[in-house]
């Protein structure tokens, strides 16, 4: 029963590791990624579909998301869904493709981010202990309902807080690397 308990809690601080590296993915650290676009979505033919459903993206360089349109009618839909995202990058029509040139941060800037990225660390480490909190809650209520030995608790107990020192240290080094990406010009 324990041990249930134990990889849902797994599972649940899995996720949220996930979910924290999908986010990082979004931060811009100077060097060009196409998931600095993954929020655009254009309208196609009356409906708002995302940018990579109508379009190739593709980073050519370190420093430009190129974006190639599968239709030539759609190329403008696409620059002004772009400015319209509002995701602070300006884009350049030459007419078959759109190349998004990213500018060089500023240390001012570089320092921003990795405020912004640890916040997001910490977010995910106060989602990692709540997860360990649920898991305890419940390890303490089969406990006081007898179906677990008390020996049986404490010994889950330990290893739920042995699971959460692991994914903690886990979201510890996720961030370090970011913030490695980042400072590094």
């Amino acid at each position: 029963m324990s041990k249930e308990i134990i990889d849902s809690m797994t599972q649940n601080m899995d996720k949220s590791i996930q979910s924290l590296k999908g986010d990082l993915a979004k931060v811009r650290t100077g060097r060009a990624s196409t998931a600095l676009v993954e929020p655009v979505h254009v309208d196609y033919y009356g409906s708002s579909v995302p940018l990579n459903q109508v379009a190739n993206v593709t980073t050519p360089d370190a420093r430009t998301i190129q974006v190639s349109p599968w239709e030539q009618g759609i190329i403008g839909a696409i620059e002004k869904a772009i400015l319209a995202a509002n995701i602070g990058l300006t884009p350049q029509n030459d007419g078959k493709v759109i190349r998004i040139p990213l500018p060089p941060m500023t240390e001012e800037r570089r320092k921003d981010m990795v405020k912004l990225v640890k916040k997001m660390g910490e977010e995910t480490k106060v989602a990692v202990r709540n997860h360990r909190r649920d898991a305890n809650e419940e390890v303490k209520k089969q406990e006081k309902a007898k179906t677990v030995s008390e020996d049986e608790a404490k010994k889950s107990l330990d290893l739920v807080q042995k699971k959460t020192d692991e994914k903690v240290a886990e979201v510890d080094k996720v961030v370090a690397a970011k913030e490695k990406e980042i400072i590094t010009i």
